[in-house]
């Protein structure tokens, strides 16, 4: 009986050891893919890269939970008031809980960024310095980012088992440099597709526009110009630009870019396009428009600064379909 007890003995710590081996791999696998964005996170926000990457495997299960799968979710950030994007329920604290769902995991890690930044609750935490991870993990308990009472000690355990405090030292490092991105990957996937522009496949949008009819009413950090069309700001599009990359420059969301400019997510944006960084208005100035050779409603929405279904309604018009040159539009 002794030895049958011991032979069981050994085989539950083999099974333990194999689990434990096999949570690691993925552990590692999570921080191989994430860990560029987390420093670049750091370095944008000051938080610490280990906090973030711990999070990330606690949260989203280093990645195959459903959450993460299902909806890109990382950080088990749930709907409140302000989320206008997309949204996944699935039980949690409570049956049926609304989860925001980004169009990719970038987009997760963005707005995880922005969560705590935002939020005056997470103020104090931007008083400790930014590699001590211990404080941090306790400070984010402290302010109610979960509900687990040993989420702080999870939280280090995991930094600790994985070494993630030192991507904390390479952020802090001057002479640290991120791997280079590839466009198409963001250092993570996208999600967007090469996809014609404009609504139901219409392409007739300048790929230019003349920034000197407008005026440059402020800077981003990388020192790109933020022009004013009507009193709403815009950008003009880059060749590497997407909705992520557009959102992570100004603190947007991706969905609001892609919003604001009456696109899709699978739409790409054409180099030399206006690009609203906020909702355009519901009418303009301007009485009237007469349709030229190859404009589109969508065109004249951007030129405008007016939302395209309220420069449909306005006309009475049941959806964007091409009309002849000389059609008088009403703007307001």
């Amino acid at each position: 009986m002794k030895r049958i007890f011991l032979i069981f003995i050994i085989i539950l710590r083999a099974v333990f050891c194999f689990a434990q081996s096999e949570t690691m791999t993925a552990r590692m696998a999570y921080v191989e893919k994430y860990y560029p964005v987390a420093i670049e996170k750091m370095q944008q926000y000051g938080i610490p890269a280990s906090i973030t990457l711990a999070q990330g495997i606690l949260e989203s299960g280093s990645g195959k939970s459903e959450l993460a799968v299902e909806a890109n979710n990382h950080f088990g950030i749930k709907c409140h008031k302000e989320w206008d994007g997309e949204t996944y329920y699935m039980d949690d604290d409570r049956p049926n809980e609304c989860f925001r769902k980004y169009s990719d995991p970038g987009e997760s890690y963005n707005d995880h960024s922005l969560f705590l930044t935002t939020r005056s609750r997470y103020d104090f935490l931007f008083s400790y310095k930014k590699d001590d991870y211990k404080k941090w993990a306790r400070g984010l308990k402290k302010a109610g980012y979960a509900t687990n009472p040993q989420y702080a000690h999870l939280l280090i355990k995991i930094i600790e088992e994985t070494d993630l405090h030192k991507y904390d030292k390479m952020a802090l490092d001057p002479g640290f440099a991120l791997p280079e991105k590839n466009n198409d990957e963001l250092a993570i996937a996208s999600g967007e597709k090469p996809h014609h522009n404009g609504l139901n496949g219409n392409t007739s949008l300048p790929k230019t526009v003349n920034t000197d009819d407008f005026d440059v009413v402020k800077k981003s950090d990388k020192g790109r110009p933020v022009y004013e069309n009507r009193g709403v700001k815009f950008i003009v599009a880059e060749n590497s630009d997407t909705f992520f990359s557009i959102a992570e420059e100004f603190a947007l969301y991706s969905y609001q870019i892609y919003k604001y400019n009456e696109l899709s997510r699978e739409d790409i944006l054409i180099p030399g396009e206006i690009v609203y960084l906020e909702k355009k208005n519901k009418k303009a100035a301007e009485r009237s428009h007469t349709i030229q050779p190859g404009e589109s409603l969508r065109f004249i929405s951007q030129y405008y600064a007016i939302r395209l279904d309220k420069l449909l309604k306005i006309n009475s018009l049941q959806g964007e379909k091409p009309l002849d040159a000389g059609t008088v539009l009403k703007l307001h």
